[in-house]
């Protein structure tokens, strides 16, 4: 056997060519990471975060000394003395605003930065034939194309005023990870790249500027687990450079059974935990919202501690401030029910509900931020649906999803300015109103529920919903009686505790109008012509009040 004797470059080469490999092998960031122990995946996104530890821990600290000072403390016991400010009860519509890096893409819809990564996904295949593979193009590179360049801060306020809304509610940061406001603890913000601006901050001044109540919707905790798609595939969400805003993108466990328990099994770090509560905190710092809106996760039982200490200190920061007592919206059973507003999402309640309550909806029928070719909601729908969450003790935030150069589209500012010619006419009956001893009658019945606002039928002329303020008693008929004359049924002429009528008024209508009082109900012979398109309110007084 001959033995061929390597010479001293030979064997240099070759181990550089070995040692070049293995250092490429090594330096694959891209390649899948699903399989790394969920310890050492969150360790990687708390190196990558590291440099706003000590502002974290300050705001922490401060968290901690409101706290202390009280009233309220950090346990569900001395939350559930919470009570509903009466601006917020009065106000009974608000605008939801759904903006960010997502509308850069502009499909599928807002979880786009999510089912972008998920092979065989429409959003996976619509990205990889527009831009590229996701370990080419990833989410983070949409964020130089989000330039926000024709956001009108003064126009938009203007808009929503003329839509007459009484509070506009942001999301300050979606379940992608991109704060759209001045975070002072990460580098990912609308205010250091992309737009370069404080998109919310400008926001928030137009807005007070119009005499509107601020609001700061937070999904911030869900992004705990919203990109491990990207953890599957080869992607940048793999790289330990992204961290900062990919991280900590942990695999997302639910159960089958669908119980309220069913996300408890997702990996969830105090460092997380800690991290959301201060981005929560100082939200509250910088902008003083009078709604602090959070979506379903942070029922999650491993985020409730952290929960309970920011309800503390936001309720307690407020009435140290002399600011009024702030809102707090949540979902399904993560907060104990006398601490804060339950939000039904596209949803509403069958009956009156004897807590405060709101209903969030988009005017999208597919998407919450913007996307191309949508469907939208008529006005019509959209002040049937407020008339019957008003009636039973309710608000309604209504969303819309500006583009990605800031522009909210026609049909949008048609839908607000149609609803708002409709309040300005009618808003008496909303405003200010409480809910009468019945929500209403007529055949068509709410499909009660989340996810369920467009499973209602459309109401009829038989349909009342009924509010009161003071003496007043206003029943919103929900359509228009062909033959001229509207049926009260509930206020028949023995109906048990009421005085006999004395007036009846059609609100928006110069024409007076005929009432008799029998014992099937309350007869109103209406004017030929109706005072609007839709929804139309009478005033009704009793004799003695």
């Amino acid at each position: 056997m001959r033995v061929v004797r390597a010479s001293g470059v030979g064997v240099f080469v070759v181990m550089l060519w070995m040692a070049f490999a293995i250092l490429a092998g090594a330096q694959d960031k891209m390649a899948p990471t699903k399989s790394e122990d969920p310890a050492r995946i969150d360790e990687i996104w708390q190196k990558a975060s590291a440099k706003y530890d000590g502002a974290r821990q300050v705001i922490l600290k401060h968290v901690d000394e409101v706290n202390q000072k009280g009233p309220l403390r950090a346990d569900w016991q001395s939350l559930g003395g919470y009570q509903v400010p009466d601006w917020y009860r009065d106000a009974k519509f608000g605008i939801f605003i759904h903006w960010g890096v997502y509308s850069v893409p502009a499909f599928g819809n807002e979880w786009y930065p999510r089912n972008m990564y998920a092979e065989g996904s429409e959003e996976y295949k619509h990205h990889v034939a527009t831009y590229g593979p996701p370990d080419k193009f990833g989410y983070k590179d949409f964020i130089p194309m989000f330039k926000a360049e024709k956001f009108d801060a003064a126009a938009w306020a203007q808009l929503f005023k003329e839509a007459g809304a009484k509070y506009v509610v942001p999301v300050f940061e979606h379940h992608d990870g991109f704060a759209m406001y001045d975070c002072g603890l990460s580098d990912w913000t609308a205010a250091k790249m992309g737009p370069n601006r404080d998109l919310w901050g400008e926001l928030a001044k137009a807005v007070r500027q119009e005499g509107l109540h601020l609001g700061a919707s937070s999904h911030r905790v869900e992004h705990n687990f919203f990109l491990e798609t990207g953890r599957k595939i080869r992607s940048d969400v793999n790289d330990p450079e992204n961290a900062a805003l990919y991280g900590p993108a942990h695999t997302w466990l639910t159960n089958k059974n669908g119980t309220p328990l069913s996300n408890d099994f997702t990996y969830v770090s105090e460092a997380w935990t800690q991290d959301w509560l201060a981005r929560s905190a100082e939200i509250v710092e910088k902008y003083h919202p009078d709604v602090m809106y959070f979506d379903w996760w942070i029922g999650q039982p491993s985020v409730r501690a952290a929960l309970t200490r920011f309800a503390a200190f936001y309720y307690n920061s407020n009435q140290q401030a002399g600011r009024p007592a702030g809102v707090i919206n949540f979902k399904d059973y993560a907060m104990q029910e006398d601490a804060g507003v339950l939000d039904i999402e596209r949803g509403q309640s069958a009956n009156i509900r004897p807590r405060y309550w709101q209903t969030d909806t988009s005017v999208s029928n597919r998407s919450w931020g913007y996307i191309e070719n949508d469907t939208f909601k008529t006005p019509e729908f959209i002040v049937g649906q407020l008339v019957d969450i008003v009636s039973k003790n309710g608000n309604l935030l209504l969303n819309i999803g500006p583009r990605s150069d800031g522009t909210i589209p026609g049909p949008v500012q048609q839908v607000l300015r149609e609803v708002g010619a409709w309040l300005k006419v009618n808003g008496e009956a909303i405003y200010g109103t409480r809910p009468w001893r019945i929500y209403g009658e007529g055949p068509t019945k709410v499909v009660e529920g989340s996810f369920h606002d467009e499973d209602t039928k459309p109401y009829t002329a038989e349909d009342f919903r009924f509010m009161t303020k003071g003496s007043t008693l206003y029943a919103i008929e929900l359509g228009w009686p062909a033959k001229g004359e509207a049926i009260v049924r509930s206020l028949a002429a023995e109906v048990a505790g009421e005085s006999r009528i004395a007036s009846v008024e059609l609100i928006g209508s110069e024409s007076k109008v005929t009432f008799q009082q029998s014992v099937d109900g309350l007869h109103i012979w209406v004017p030929d012509k109706a005072p609007g398109k839709y929804a139309y309110a009478f005033r009704i007084r009793f004799a003695g009040n």
